[in-house]
């Protein structure tokens, strides 16, 4: 509820890129100001945010997005099997499609790069395929009729999109037949340590113990990591996004394959008979306040590439915390504390990388080693 209720809805392994890239700088100084701009900065009195976007800075560097590129590509591809693996073995449904995603461009300048990209993520056996603009509109015929012209973009045949509200809880409910017990509307106050490991975890008035303790509480698990000395640099990044419902007129005039604007840094996703337009990225620590500009500005851009929706009034607005880290690279593995294990840090990354994450961490809690090649905490 907290980060993934209502969010883009994709499956983006082929497109497991971090927002701290060297074409996003001049974009962040023009945006500068801007109510409604895909990338906001809210000053606070607030060291941790100052640094989070400072490490962000530096991450924009060329070498460094490259390794972050690297590490990520492994765990997507890797996270999209184990959950095609996981659906195929409990025919869990969750208004999947498996169309791809098309990321297009409306301006020359982010096609070029766009294009660029593709042909660099080759070598990481990333299969992007550069589109023209007749192109794209052959495999989204609903971008037609843009306001915005097309004029390029690539495309990743094999990722998929789906509702990730719907699978997590469908999961529980699987987890729950075997035996899982979760508790709900309950507060975690501390994890308890002694002797350089975790003791219990203090939950409401009682005290929870195990024999592993696994921290993925989001953006909050800075939080209840550092009164032990253990620092993650993970800070909020607050997202949005408008749930269209569609009727019969709307649904033919809908896309059905998933799509990533690179001008508006918004993803979108076809979820049964609700379009999913989500994105944008906020600093401004852990305000959780619904923005209706930044939610109106996104709805602005879905009219605008698709104005046979115009009609459409009963939008449903969202907002959410991401775990971001300022390389969008995941936190997992063990934490310094003996039976203490991290999974968090995936920001806008979380519904793809989080089979793999999960199967991982299930793993190395297990005392295996993961199966894939990734930089874990050991």
């Amino acid at each position: 509820m907290e980060t993934s209720f209502a969010n883009g809805g994709q499956i983006s392994a082929g497109h497991a890129e971090p927002w701290a890239k060297p074409s996003v700088i001049p974009k962040i100084v023009r945006w500068l100001g801007r109510e409604d701009a895909p990338f906001l900065f809210r000053p606070r009195a607030d060291w941790a945010q100052w640094e989070w976007g400072l490490r962000f800075l530096r991450e924009c560097i060329p070498g460094r997005f490259e390794r972050n590129c690297r590490a990520l590509a492994g765990l997507a591809a890797y996270s999209r099997d184990r959950l095609r693996e996981l659906r195929s073995s409990t025919g869990i449904a969750y208004d999947q499609l498996a169309r791809g995603i098309l990321h297009f461009a409306t301006d020359p300048g982010d096609f070029e790069v766009l294009a660029r990209s593709a042909e660099a993520v080759r070598a990481l056996g990333v299969e992007r395929s550069v589109k023209s603009a007749p192109e794209c509109l052959a495999l989204e015929p609903a971008l037609k009729d843009s306001e915005d012209p097309i004029v390029g973009g690539v495309y990743t045949a094999a990722d998929e999109s789906g509702d990730a509200h719907s699978f997590t809880r469908k999961l529980a409910d699987l987890a729950s037949a075997r035996g899982v017990s979760f508790r709900f509307n309950s507060s975690l106050q501390a994890i308890e340590s002694a002797g350089g490991e975790v003791t219990a975890v203090r939950v409401g008035d009682e005290r929870v113990t195990a024999d592993a303790y696994v921290v993925c509480l989001g953006s909050y698990s800075p939080l209840l990591l550092r009164p032990h000395g253990i620092r993650i640099p993970v800070y909020p990044l607050k997202g949005y996004s408008v749930t269209l419902p569609l009727g019969p007129s709307e649904a033919a005039v809908a896309p059905s394959v998933s799509l990533t604007d690179e001008a508006h840094k918004i993803v979108i996703s076809r979820l049964g008979n609700r379009l999913r337009a989500a994105g944008t990225a906020e600093l401004t620590g852990y305000d959780t306040q619904l923005n209706t500009v930044r939610c109106a500005a996104i709805s602005r851009r879905v009219r605008a590439l698709f104005p046979g929706l115009g009609s459409i009034s009963a939008v449903e607005n969202w907002t959410g915390l991401r775990p971001a880290t300022p390389d969008n690279v995941p936190i997992i593995g063990r934490a310094p504390l003996r039976r203490l294990f991290l999974n968090t840090g995936h920001g806008t990354l979380g519904w793809t990388l989080a089979c793999g994450s999960g199967k991982a961490l299930a793993d190395m809690v297990s005392g295996r080693r993961p199966e894939v090649s990734f930089r874990f905490l050991n």
